[in-house]
């Protein structure tokens, strides 16, 4: 156990380059969240419902995360900051980042079941901070979600959502294999521009020019009568 514990303080500092020693990760709010987790989980599974909701909420008063006793979650996970809501369905696996103010929320079920109605995050995801993942979706191995980015759809293995809401963009083959990328996406963002906005201003300006062309040609003067007269007279 006390391996394991070992293991899983250094997978954080491997993240995060603030902590100077172990001992100041063990202050971190999300390594008390997840500790305190897996206390309520065991009672969950147990179906001591009560006391696994009291642990939560204790975890919650102390934490300001949320987790809910019924989410499952895999190893070394590591929660950057606080202000974090899990539900009750989401599924985590191995080495997941998230950063602060995210939501791993579910949906309202048509049926009135429960059912599964909060995400699954595949091993090695990163949720940049203020995100919002919503309903039964799978987030694939090692895609990132950018911060404030709002996904509602199944995202691809190793793509990088951005926006709201969010799309996808493709991200370099160096990028894609470093193991590690803070608050889920490079300074320097991988996102494809959106000319949408550029192309419509672009087709609005040559239909104004032709307008302007037809309107052009309907103003020129006609041809004098006593000119044309004229002309004929002189030949």
């Amino acid at each position: 156990m006390f391996e394991r514990l070992i293991s899983y303080l250094d997978s954080v500092r491997a993240r995060d380059p603030a902590p100077r020693s172990r001992w100041e990760i063990l202050l971190y709010p999300g390594v008390w969240a997840l500790g305190l987790h897996r206390v309520a989980h065991w009672l969950f599974e147990s179906e001591m419902f009560f006391l696994a909701r009291f642990v939560n909420h204790f975890s919650r008063w102390i934490t300001a995360i949320d987790i809910h006793p019924g989410a499952t979650i895999g190893k070394n996970f590591f929660i950057d900051h606080g202000f974090t809501v899990i539900g009750e369905t989401a599924e985590i696996g191995d080495n997941v980042t998230i950063y602060q103010c995210v939501t791993l929320g579910g949906t309202n079920p048509t049926s009135g079941e429960g059912g599964k109605r909060h995400p699954t995050l595949c091993d090695n995801v990163i949720i940049g901070s203020g995100a919002q993942v919503i309903g039964p979706i799978t987030v694939g191995e090692r895609a990132r979600v950018g911060a404030n980015a709002v996904v509602t759809d199944d995202v691809p293995e190793g793509a990088t959502m951005v926006g709201l809401k969010a799309r996808s963009t493709l991200v370099p083959a160096e990028t894609w294999l470093r193991e590690f990328i803070p608050y889920g996406t490079p300074c320097d963002e991988p996102c494809e521009p959106d000319n949408s906005r550029v192309e419509a201003l672009e087709k609005e300006l040559a239909a104004l020019k032709a307008e302007l062309n037809s309107f052009r040609q309907q103003q020129l003067p006609l041809e004098d009568p006593a000119a044309k007269r004229k002309s004929g007279t002189d030949s």
